[in-house]
């Protein structure tokens, strides 16, 4: 039998146990990470995002890919940002889906100078890719979200993974939706994240092999709309250069809007994993295309939440990694 101290001491601790297991840990991400350390970074990330803007009109989607191909490798971890130098070897801005195509590099660094200056040693990199993804959507037209932050950053980068886990242009929507269940992200997600390409650009190397001869047919790819076609042969000629760049949207290519998907519906996609979204028979997608084509204030919500969504996956939190100083590099590399 308990005593009536023992009794309470023991109800005390099955209560703590009970709440240890059902609140966050401590190694969660929170929307007031840097409340009381850094309570200016998000104005600091955005005045940067907008700066770089007024000179480079590409430059809000490319950021916003840099977070998208750094958290399908390994997690949210600013693995993408690190060159070749110490004990990193191999960097994943040389890998396939990467090289000579990613990009804003630059604004990072400035960010993360400023930042520096403000709070040094605070704010991670990887948290830098996740706010400059949502300044560049919100200044573009497109919805806004509460950014969560902690994550720490990686003392590692994972080229093969780079090469593997990024969804490439040129493969089925089947394998597209198998690399984001890899990562948790489920056929919601994956649409509304296609999304992201109402701006930019891709060069004419990831979608050539649709305008002459799609998978050894001797013909363009079917589901192409004619008179796009058309403009694109011109724009990318047999045996031209493969990296002339294309407007992914080409109705209003640097604004963030629901244009992706009313173009899919008039088979108006540009890369191929873009049109098969619409145009794979049977697909769930479809559905999915079709209301966001008709609903952007459904797509602007969906979307927010899937970028919350993939901003979660796998981050480094508590003690892990740490908080580069310069986001190219491991401190003291």
């Amino acid at each position: 039998m308990f005593s009536t101290n023992n009794t309470y001491y023991f109800l005390l601790a099955t209560i703590f146990s009970v709440l240890t297991f059902v609140l966050p840990s401590e190694g969660q991400l929170s929307a007031t990470f840097y409340s009381t350390t850094c309570s200016n970074v998000s104005t600091i990330v955005r005045n940067s995002v907008q700066q770089a803007l007024t000179s480079d009109s590409r430059i809000a989607a490319s950021l916003t890919r840099l977070h998208f191909h750094d958290c399908f490798v390994d997690g949210c971890d600013g693995s993408i940002l690190l060159d070749v130098g110490g004990n990193i070897t191999q960097s994943e801005k040389t890998a396939a889906p990467n090289a000579n195509s990613v990009r804003g590099f630059d604004v990072v660094d400035s960010i993360k100078s400023s930042l520096e200056s403000s709070c040094p040693g605070v704010v991670s990199c990887a948290d830098i890719l996740a706010l400059a993804a949502e300044s560049s959507v919100s200044l573009s037209g497109g919805p806004s979200w509460t950014v969560l932050l902690g994550r720490r950053d990686s003392l590692t980068a994972n080229q093969a993974g780079a090469n593997t886990s990024i969804p490439s242009p040129f493969e089925s929507l089947a394998n597209i939706t198998s690399k984001f269940s890899a990562v948790g992200l489920d056929t919601t997600d994956l649409v509304a994240l296609s999304g992201a390409h109402t701006f930019g650009r891709a060069q004419c190397q990831f979608f050539s092999q649709r305008l002459f001869n799609f998978s050894g047919t001797g013909s363009p790819d079917p589901t192409l709309n004619s008179t796009y076609l058309a403009t694109l042969q011109q724009n990318c000629p047999q045996n031209g250069s493969g990296s002339t760049l294309n407007n992914l949207d080409p109705s209003t290519p640097d604004t963030f809007d629901n244009n992706y998907f009313t173009n899919l519906l008039i088979n108006m996609g540009l890369l191929q994993t873009d049109q098969e979204l619409f145009s794979t028979n049977g697909s769930s997608t479809i559905s999915i295309v079709n209301n966001f084509a008709n609903n952007q204030s459904a797509f602007f919500e969906t979307f927010a939440q899937s970028m919350i969504n993939m901003g979660n996956i796998s981050p480094l939190t508590g003690t892990q990694g740490e908080i580069r100083t310069d986001c190219k590099k491991v401190n003291g590399s």
